[in-house]
């Protein structure tokens, strides 16, 4: 069956700058289409493809309206528009097939499933059985009192699931299954476990109560310490030490765990995200450290020689622009390189395709949304600098707790630019390159093919 999955783009610009792209109206071509993406322009960092067909323009359905209407929305809105787009394929089917492009899911789903949807990719299958929402049973609930209470929820859901073979294992429901028995890998927010060894002043953080906030934070992390290192950040919660829940003790008794640990502590502790997650759901972080503690021992000495790494890149912005796209999902974190252009500066400093951004200019984004990111990258002006990770070294330091920064990369790593990348490519192979073509814009079959058409720059 086929897809008219929607896509939503979100866009923003400074004063006086373009979008990065041309709307377009063409003889024998129906819908408002996108044209003359500017390569590593916001359009096409947003994942904007040429001929897709603009169908809403921040919210409003513009397929019926004219041309000089949808420009009018879209100038009338400033500096931030949101888009919602479909590729040319799906939308000549929709036409031919009469299908409503107004209902922004016209797409067949699978027993409630989309594939490839956020249900999907939070781990959600076919035929699951809902128990919780949102911390709340619901087991006995209605159909229509658990879609009033997902509407109720607004943009963020946190469903307890299980699958027919897990529900009937558990007598039918005759035995209650808790949250306390889930496993937690779908979550989107996840707490940290630090390992940290005792330097000559200490482990360079300060441990405080804040006032009107229950709990035990991490404040004042010193810069080069074990703390910062091992991937602390200011207002970070403690949730344990050396294994052990510390959310009935005070502080005198915290204090003391840590000591009594000696020269090398281990802590799990938890962003504001994921606390705020985790009481949504009504569960400890304990149940993270549950699930990882076998897997994420300390590495020894002779592993963290050998522990994977990240590698950081410096791009200076070419006028064919970067020459990659930023892949991710509006309002979710986690973004990925894709279409690295081969001979593009992406290219020449080393990035590859299925690589995860860790840190845009220095500023994490791994928890980022993919419309925070893109905006990061286009303030970036002539130049830009990301840490990224192989899909790989990115989830095997996670799954040893460790976390993902630039103290990986050896002291002695040079930072791959496109020079230093062009330099050990000559020198591996001694062959020319072909020279790379510059362009401004993807190419566009009909771009200038027809009087009739009308266009206009974003």
């Amino acid at each position: 069956m086929a897809s008219y999955r929607q896509r939503v783009v979100a866009l923003t610009k400074r004063q006086g700058q373009t979008f990065g792209f041309f709307l377009r109206v063409e003889e024998g071509e129906p819908g408002h289409l996108v044209r003359s993406l500017d390569m590593g322009g916001a359009a096409e960092l947003a994942g904007m493809r040429d001929g897709d067909r603009i169908l809403r323009v921040n919210g409003t359905f513009v397929d019926a309206l004219s041309h000089q209407q949808v420009v009018d929305l879209v100038k009338e809105k400033g500096v931030s528009v949101s888009f919602h787009l479909i590729d040319a394929t799906a939308y000549n089917q929709a036409k031919a097939e009469g299908v409503d492009l107004s209902d922004p899911h016209p797409r067949p789903a699978t027993n409630g499933v989309s594939a490839g949807g956020v249900a999907e990719r939070a781990g959600v299958t076919a035929d699951d059985r809902l128990l919780e929402l949102n911390g709340e049973s619901v087991e006995n609930a209605t159909h229509d009192q658990v879609v009033a209470k997902i509407k109720q929820a607004g943009g963020k859901l946190l469903f307890l699931l299980v699958d027919e073979d897990t529900y009937r294992h558990h007598g039918n429901g005759r035995v209650k299954v808790g949250a306390g028995l889930a496993t937690v890998q779908h979550l989107p927010h996840k707490p940290r476990i630090a390992y940290l060894t005792k330097g000559s002043g200490g482990y360079g953080y300060i441990l405080k109560e804040e006032p009107k906030m229950k709990g035990h934070f991490i404040r004042d992390i010193n810069t080069g310490s074990s703390a910062e290192r091992a991937g602390l950040k200011n207002m970070d919660r403690l949730v344990a030490v050396e294994g052990q829940d510390i959310a009935e003790d005070n502080h005198k008794q915290v204090v003391d765990k840590i000591r009594q640990a000696g020269n090398k502590c281990c802590l799990l502790v938890v962003d504001a995200d994921t606390d705020a997650m985790y009481k949504t759901a009504g569960v400890s972080p304990m149940l993270f450290w549950e699930e990882m503690k076998d897997s994420a021992s300390p590495p020894s000495y002779t592993e963290a020689l050998h522990l994977p790494a990240p590698s950081a890149t410096l791009m200076q912005k070419p006028p064919a622009g970067y020459g990659f796209h930023l892949h991710g999902i509006q309002g979710l974190g986690g973004q990925s390189i894709t279409q690295v252009v081969r001979g593009g500066a992406a290219d020449r400093a080393g990035l590859q395709d299925g690589d995860f951004v860790v840190e845009v200019n220095s500023v994490n984004v791994e928890n980022s949304s993919h419309e925070q990111a893109v905006d990061l990258i286009s303030k970036s002006g002539s130049s830009l600098e990301l840490l990224v990770a192989t899909k790989s070294v990115y989830d095997r330091l996670k799954a040893r707790g460790v976390a993902v920064t630039v103290m990986l990369l050896a002291t002695s790593a040079p930072v791959h630019t496109t020079a230093t990348v062009e330099e050990r490519r000559e020198d591996q192979t001694r062959t020319s390159t072909p020279p790379v073509q510059t362009r401004e814009r993807t190419p566009s079959v009909s771009s200038a093919s027809s009087a009739e058409s009308v266009d206009l720059r974003f």
